[in-house]
């Protein structure tokens, strides 16, 4: 869905190569600040964001990732202006936000939630439109103030465009009967089962696909 945007030429096209055959699970982030920062929620991080001269530093894992474009998407639904800092990936990115050499970051919850129950961050909001189970009192950022804006990542299978028919049927009906006995697995890595029929998964492709070049747009970004 963001591939085409935002880098070099693909030598495929997700939609016209590929059969969808299922959208597996919904993957949670967290918008987690340093405790030296005087923000509870993510209305008073707007606002103080708003009021700063110098403007506050993110730190994500890397140019075009979720957590940046994240960051572009809040910037345009939220008019606050941000500094981006890429990392060469999550870790590093998150190391130096418990160090305090930045203000803030997105990250996927499994990986922030450990810092943010042992007080080394504080999570004041999560991306998605509704709650997480895994952390159901941190409030999203549509509660927030910010209407319709939601940032969750996803996994799904797919198969070449020739698969036949019956096949993808074939598939989509194993995948859904399983996905409930690995509940509990995709939970403890931050995941919300999804499921649904091959039409539903094409339809979600093709909705985060606009979704995100308007962000790659509106943001400039470009990975060599």
């Amino acid at each position: 869905a963001i591939s085409p945007h935002i880098g070099p030429k693909l030598p495929y096209d997700p939609l016209r190569d590929f059969a969808p055959i299922a959208h597996v699970v919904t993957a949670h982030s967290t918008f987690a600040v340093h405790p030296s920062l005087p923000v509870k929620n993510a209305k008073e991080f707007m606002a103080l964001a708003k009021s700063r001269k110098e403007p506050l530093t993110l730190a994500t894992s890397g140019m075009g990732s979720i957590p940046h474009l994240a960051l572009e998407q809040m910037q345009t639904a939220a008019g606050v202006t941000l500094v981006h800092v890429p990392y060469k990936g999550a870790a590093p990115a998150i190391t130096d936000t418990i160090g305090g050499q930045l203000s803030f970051q997105f990250a996927n919850l499994p990986t922030a939630l450990p810092q943010v129950r042992a007080g080394k961050l504080r999570g004041i909001a999560v991306t998605g439109a509704k709650r997480t189970p895994l952390a159901p009192e941190i409030p999203t950022i549509n509660e927030a103030g910010v209407p319709g804006y939601e940032v969750v990542g996803w996994y799904g299978m797919a198969a070449p465009i020739k698969t036949p028919r019956a096949i993808v049927e074939r598939l989509n009906s194993v995948i859904n009967k399983a996905l409930p006995e690995l509940r509990d697995r995709y939970a403890a890595l931050g995941m919300d089962l999804a499921g649904g029929s091959p039409a539903e998964f094409d339809a979600l492709l093709r909705t985060e696909r606009d979704k995100w070049a308007k962000v790659v747009k509106l943001s400039g970004a470009k990975v060599e």
